[in-house]
């Protein structure tokens, strides 16, 4: 019997590397031609929120509220699940952070957060949107791989992610809805980011540092606003 020290991570994976990527090329086959709408529609909103800045905020939220139910429906119960057992438990996750989103769309003490948290979203959001399809071609997959906002769940989270890092809330209760968001969106990047790398994926790194440079703008805009506060 092999001692258990001997395995490694990926030896766990119940999956191949290349049943994995497969799955994103037989999602964009069923949706297409969502991917290009998709696309238009995030950049026309993103620049909605650059030039307009809180009214895009309550609307950003409710599509985002749709784009995470559907990644959980679409992708992981009916992609994701058969090849994964967790997958049913991922989905869980996605419908519960679709009604947190839903929930901001309805809350009216939504806000911009300082310029400097909100130069980070709109990358986080950029990288959603025109990063995150490109790296398919960067790690040597074929295009049909891409992932793309509103259909695949890293892209649809780092949205989410930069949505988040570029608001505040006035009141307690949107307060609390933005830490469950916030809780579940950072879950998925460690989720991602580990499976990525289970898989012998750089990519990894891309869902990490999406999650570090979101927590650290949030952290560092905190400090110098209490520091505003002390003198």
């Amino acid at each position: 019997m092999t001692e258990w020290w001997t395995y490694r991570p990926g030896d766990f994976l119940m999956f191949a590397p290349r049943t994995y990527w497969r799955l994103f090329e037989l999602h964009n086959q069923a949706w297409w031609p969502a991917q290009p709408l998709l696309l238009v529609a995030g950049v026309a909103w993103l620049v909605w929120w650059m030039r307009c800045g809180a009214p895009a905020l309550r609307v950003g939220a409710a599509a985002l509220a749709l784009a995470l139910a559907f990644v959980g429906w679409a992708f992981m119960l009916q992609r994701y699940a058969p090849i994964n057992w967790a997958a049913s438990g991922f989905a869980l996750g996605f419908f519960v952070a679709a009604a947190a989103s839903a929930a901001l769309a309805s809350r009216s003490d939504l806000r911009a957060a300082p310029l400097g948290r909100l130069r980070a979203a709109w990358s986080l959001c950029g990288l959603a949107l025109v990063g995150c399809p490109m790296l398919a071609a960067a790690f040597g997959r074929p295009a049909t791989q891409a992932e793309f906002f509103g259909l695949a769940p890293d892209p649809t989270v780092l949205m989410t992610l930069g949505l988040l890092v570029g608001l505040q809330a006035n009141s307690a209760l949107t307060r609390a809805v933005l830490a469950v968001l916030w809780v579940l969106v950072l879950i998925w990047c460690v989720v991602s980011a580990a499976t990525l790398w289970t898989m012998g994926s750089a990519q990894g790194w891309v869902m990490f540092v999406a999650a570090a440079i979101a927590v650290a703008s949030v952290r560092v805009s905190a400090r110098h606003a209490a520091r505003g506060r002390a003198y």
